[in-house]
Order: structure tokens, then C-alpha cells, then sequence
């Protein structure tokens, strides 16, 4: 017994793309003052905030990288606490070691 393919359809499919998924908005928040917090508490304030684009940096100028978030004090922060931003802007945490 011979088994053949069933003859192929002459129509075509369209190829006309899809629209994508709608994107979602970015929210716009409050950022808050995480100033005098340990490294470790303002990162999870920012992200409870909603903000997670988190960047770090030794605020001493020695460019150590922050291992241990718990050891360290944020000294200083941009964007400001207290200033309006979107959900995506990028946060710079500048701290320093405990005592020093």
C-alpha cells in the first residue's frame, strides 16, 4: 500500500505582522530619601517604591565595589528623595563604610 501527501493548498497565509502587545505605561513615583539608611535597607526601600534600576557607587572616591550592603551608609543620592520620576529612571546610591 502507497501512502501519497494530500495535495497542498494553493492559498497563502497573510504575512502582514501582528501588532505587538501594547506596552506597559511607566508609572511615575516619588523617589524616597534613603540617605543615612544602610546600603542593603535603601536598595529594598527604592524597589518597594518601585524603582529598580539601581546603580551603586563608593562615594569615598577609593572605587571599591559594595559587597556587604549592610556595611555600608548611603551618603548621597540622584535622583534627589522627594523628587517625582518614572519607574525606569536609573537611581545612583553613593555610599561609604560605616565610620568612616
Amino acid at each position: 500500500m502507497t501512502v501519497t501527501a494530500p495535495p497542498s493548498s494553493s492559498t497563502s497565509t497573510s504575512t502582514t505582522p501582528q501588532p505587538s502587545a501594547a506596552r506597559p505605561s511607566v508609572q511615575t513615583g516619588v523617589v524616597p530619601n534613603v540617605v543615612g539608611l544602610n546600603h542593603q535597607l535603601a536598595q529594598d526601600t527604592m524597589q518597594a517604591a518601585g524603582f529598580y534600576y539601581l546603580t551603586e557607587q563608593d562615594a569615598t572616591g577609593q572605587g571599591r565595589l559594595l559587597i556587604n550592603d549592610r556595611n555600608w551608609v548611603v551618603v548621597s543620592q540622584s535622583p534627589a528623595g522627594g523628587t517625582k520620576a518614572a519607574s525606569d529612571t536609573k537611581i545612583l546610591l553613593r555610599s561609604k563604610k560605616i565610620g568612616e
